[in-house]
């Protein structure tokens, strides 16, 4: 079992920077891949970026590629997500997740443990 806790979110107005942190504990390890996703009120929830906890490697939706960077600390177990050039489109509840897999996808359904979410509310 994994579990998530989300953190880092807040409001801030265009233009600005969050980053938000995910926590993890129980049975994570470098066989996983971590995703950050974002829903805002009545819209799907989407990618956002994904990391391997082995290797580094990620990627990004083309919507926040340049703006936003995904990282992880392996000694804290903890997944970040810096995001800067905040825009009011990027007001979302942001949830971290966790895939048993070294294999990144885009698709929320392939990721089998989620955190709670945090808002982010960029203003105009």
């Amino acid at each position: 079992q994994v579990q998530l806790v989300e953190s880092g979110g807040g409001l801030v107005q265009a233009g600005g920077s969050l980053r938000l942190s995910c926590a993890a504990s129980g049975r994570t390890g470098s066989s996983y891949a971590m995703g950050w996703f974002r829903q805002a009120p009545g819209k799907e929830r989407e990618f956002v970026a994904a990391i391997s906890w082995n290797t580094g490697w990620s990627y990004y939706a083309e919507s926040v590629k340049g703006r936003f960077t995904i990282s992880r600390d392996n000694a804290k177990n903890t997944v970040y997500l810096q995001m800067n050039s905040l825009k009011p489109e990027d007001t979302a509840v942001y949830y971290c997740a966790a895939r048993r897999s070294v294999i990144l996808t885009p698709k929320p359904n392939e990721y089998g443990y989620w955190g709670q979410g945090t808002q982010v509310t960029v203003s105009s």
